[in-house]
């Protein structure tokens, strides 16, 4: 019989916590194995069926409010990292800090996603289902900061580069593909 691997942590004797572990942006995920990106979702998708009542809270939270194009994915695989809420556009994770968490694992993940500019934001569980608008409030100014950033980004790629244009074409002259 041939011994089964497991994902098991170093010792952070054996690693430095100053560095984050190096991950690279090719393809389907950061140069991880289909295999091992097919785990994560299968995992993901087990979460979403079994969440916790302050996950699911915030869940409906979310699905009730009118974010415009900023959308949460419950859930969602970030590299090898699964993360409660994933926005996308904002470049921001939202994990929900339960009781039982692996505060080294959480620290390592954090690390790693924000190496690649993927800010995360950590809210206990019994903040969640104690005070909602706290919380909301909190989040709001988060992804307000977000976009003002994304902006500013934005503003100085285009002064560096100004050479570069994003006009989308012009396309109230002419006919539609339905009008002919």
């Amino acid at each position: 019989m041939t011994d089964r691997k497991t994902l098991q942590l170093r010792d952070p004797s054996e690693t430095s916590d100053d560095t984050a572990p190096a991950l690279k942006k090719k393809g389907r995920g950061w140069e991880i194995s289909e295999k091992r990106l097919d785990a994560l979702h299968d995992r993901a998708r087990v979460l979403r069926r079994h969440s916790t009542p302050a996950h699911k809270a915030l869940a409906k939270k979310f699905a009730e409010a009118d974010m415009g194009r900023y959308k949460f994915t419950r859930h969602a695989v970030v590299g090898s990292a699964i993360v409660d809420f994933n926005c996308h556009n904002l470049g921001l994770a939202v994990m929900i800090d339960e009781d039982d968490a692996d505060e080294t694992l959480a620290k390592r993940r954090d690390k790693s996603l924000e190496a690649v500019d993927i800010r995360v934001m950590r809210i206990p569980a019994t903040e969640i289902l104690e005070n909602m608008d706290d919380v909301l409030q909190r989040l709001t100014i988060v992804m307000r900061e977000r976009i003002a950033d994304k902006k500013a980004r934005a503003r100085a790629h285009r002064e560096a580069n100004p050479n570069q244009h994003y006009s989308r074409p012009n396309r109230t002259g002419g006919p539609r593909r339905n009008d002919r």
